[in-house]
């Protein structure tokens, strides 16, 4: 080892910077030639390997396990496995957990969500489908013989859901909502029929002046964009330039 002749041994060096006539500004920093170690190691001492920067780049492989019922942005540290440098304390490495999303089960804490789509005939007269889980196991999902499943009805499955952290044999809940598909239309010749098996229609009292009105279908996203339309116009009626009138400058 002997002294850098760069910053005499300070280990800071002094950059004097002209802004101007008779200006000069003194900057210190770091030495750039011993890094601020004072000393540097002769051209004839210096190891090949690290050109005597005393640390090398080192790859290396870290197993991450990953135990059941880690949550999303969970973090995994690796103590003393970041970067190194003489004199210092090495840091850690931080792994966090991105959870992605499934097409079928969407996370909540420990429990698990989906939707199950049912026709008009399963949610009257009952229906059997399988629900293929997680951890490659089949699922059969049924109901009881005169069991009718509403719209937005949703059920649940107990121990069917994520393990619990530090304690997998504990699980949460599957939870499914029903979405029920009805038909476009269905047979007038059938009406008869389907009304001798449903609960009787009730009656109401018509007024004998009362106009008959014919109900048409409406698409929710038009209507939507209609009402976009008519608040524009509405701003531009109040904040925009009537039309004809220009600004004028001489």
């Amino acid at each position: 080892m002997e002294k850098c002749k760069t910053c005499k041994g300070s280990g800071m060096y002094t950059r004097i910077q002209q802004l101007g006539i008779g200006i000069v500004q003194q900057i210190k920093q770091v030495c750039p030639e011993c890094r601020g170690q004072g000393e540097i190691i002769s051209e004839k001492d210096k190891c090949k390997k690290c050109e005597a920067r005393k640390v090398v780049r080192e790859r290396k492989v870290l197993e991450v396990h990953i135990d059941k019922g880690m949550a999303d942005g969970q973090k995994i540290t690796f103590n003393g496995e970041g970067d190194q440098e003489p004199g210092l304390q090495p840091g850690d490495i931080i792994i966090v957990l991105d959870e992605q999303e499934h097409e079928v089960f969407k996370r909540s804490s420990i429990n698990l969500l989906m939707r199950m789509e049912l026709d008009l005939v399963e949610s009257l007269c009952g229906f059997q489908k399988a629900v293929h889980s997680l951890d490659n196991r089949d699922l059969i999902v049924s109901t009881i013989p005169g069991e009718i499943i509403r719209e937005g009805d949703v059920k649940c499955i107990l121990n069917e859901g994520m393990p619990t952290y530090k304690n997998p044999f504990e699980k949460g809940k599957l939870l499914i909502q029903f979405v029920v598909a009805f038909p476009e239309s269905i047979d007038p010749s059938h009406i008869p029929r389907l009304e001798e098996i449903l609960p009787e229609r009730p009656e109401y009292i018509i007024p004998d002046d009362a106009e008959q009105c014919t109900l048409i279908p409406l698409d929710p996203e038009k209507m939507k964009q209609q009402r976009h339309a008519a608040y524009e116009e509405d701003e531009e009626g109040m904040y925009g330039r009537p039309e004809g009138v220009q600004c004028q400058s001489h």
